[in-house]
């Protein structure tokens, strides 16, 4: 079952271009998958949506004629367990991948077994078909399976090295960060409790071992942490929050950042959450019950018609998401032409935050990507055309120097 839901799921991928991780959820329900099985669909998938353009880069090597979609689908699976999954033998993923074809396409179950042996015997040998020549943006988008155009930005911000490393870390699993709900237990207590490590210097940052549904825990269920990484929650911690002060959330969902504020603040002040989705409104909401949160208040709305004057404002904008592309796989294979339009939104979205800001106050802009032109481009966009605010601190995280997600973040003060 656990390589039937795998292929549903890529198939569903494929064909609907539906999100990953909705879509394993889904898929794990319907075949009642078990901890450890849900765990082996979902390596399979993840893995294979990770490194799809290699997985076709090979494929097409090895079967000269064309491929059918659910037949392509299956070969990829397997040959990602041939070449990736030390721990399932050759000949199971073979021979699988075999049961699964004449299911669904028994004309073409030799073809497939004739494929997936070649494959096994070629690794086993290290003679798989050479890549593009080392040194070039083609052959790191075909190693770590990310569009051209994204390795030619990536080489362009961070050099050959830079941009592979970034690309390699994208394609490892994500680590797994909790922050201590301070108003509760101490982060020394959380840390025995949860078998967590200290990270990064960051207060009440905790490293969590791999391990399973953290939301089935007694310490989650207690309110005792919540989940976020280090580079999200220094955009709350850049804000410098105090005791008393009123803070804007303006696109809170999923809600780690008003929990940031709020616990900072000692559960003193006014932190008002306000996102355009309700549905994912209400799991804000009830995250600050769990946590125990009284200054926590869900407002639904655009961040482009809020209203009010706030001490510090929190504009995490809608973004390209390239920073978290090792949490969602999928995210690399958006169009473009999708995500240029983006600086424009999120300028728009400031020009109007702008005006919640008190004098003396504090926006916070913060995206989870390393585009420049949806981070600093944009930020220079709004500093030329809003002359009150100055620029106090900026920084982006890269997930291979940082360990954390790709994420931007500027500090913009309000100086009348």
């Amino acid at each position: 079952m656990p390589r039937q839901a795998a292929l549903e799921a890529l198939e569903r991928f494929r064909r609907d271009s539906a999100w990953s991780r909705q879509v394993m959820s889904t898929l794990i329900r319907k075949y009642a998958l078990d901890g450890r099985d849900g765990a082996l669909a979902a390596r399979m998938f993840y893995g294979t949506l990770q490194n799809l353009a290699l997985l076709d880069y090979y494929l097409n090597a090895y079967a000269r004629s064309k491929l059918e979609p659910k037949v392509r689908d299956i070969l990829c699976l397997g040959t990602y367990q041939i070449l990736f999954m030390d721990k399932i033998p050759p000949s199971a993923a073979v021979n699988e991948a075999v049961r699964q074809c004449k299911k669904y396409t028994p004309r073409a179950a030799g073809m497939v077994n004739a494929v997936l042996r070649r494959i096994a015997a070629d690794k086993e040998r290290d003679e798989l078909p050479p890549l593009p020549e080392q040194g070039g943006p083609e052959y790191l988008a075909i190693k770590y399976s990310h569009p051209g155009w994204m390795v030619e930005e990536l080489i362009a911000l961070r050099g050959y090295e830079g941009a592979e490393a970034v690309l390699q870390a994208d394609n490892e699993p994500p680590p797994i960060y909790v922050q201590t709900n301070t108003l509760k237990t101490t982060t020394e207590a959380l840390s025995a409790q949860l078998g967590a490590k200290p990270f990064g210097g960051i207060p009440g940052c905790l490293l969590l071992p791999r391990q399973g549904r953290l939301e089935e825990s007694d310490p989650f269920a207690q309110g005792l942490y919540y989940v976020q990484d280090p580079a999200a929650h220094s955009a709350v911690l850049a804000a410098d929050l105090k005791p008393g002060m009123t803070v804007l959330d303006a696109c809170a969902a999923p809600g780690g950042k008003s929990f940031a504020a709020a616990i900072a603040m000692e559960d003193r002040g006014r932190v008002l959450a306000r996102d355009i989705n309700s549905k994912k409104l209400a799991l804000v909401n009830a995250g600050a019950e769990r946590l125990g949160l009284q200054s926590v208040q869900c407002q639904p709305g655009d961040a482009r018609e809020a209203e009010g004057a706030f001490d510090v404002v929190l504009a995490d904008l809608p973004c390209s998401g390239l920073g978290v592309i090792r949490k969602k796989p999928d995210i690399r294979y958006r169009p473009k032409e999708e995500l240029d339009v983006l600086p424009d939104l999120q300028l728009e979205l400031l020009d109007a935050l702008a005006g919640t800001v008190k004098p003396g106050g504090r926006l916070i802009y913060s995206t989870c990507t390393w585009r420049e032109t949806e981070n600093q481009a944009v930020v220079s966009a709004f500093l030329s055309a809003h002359m009150d605010f100055a620029k106090s601190y900026e920084r982006v995280f890269w997930p291979d120097t940082d360990g954390t997600d790709g994420f931007y973040i500027c500090r913009m003060e309000r100086i009348s």
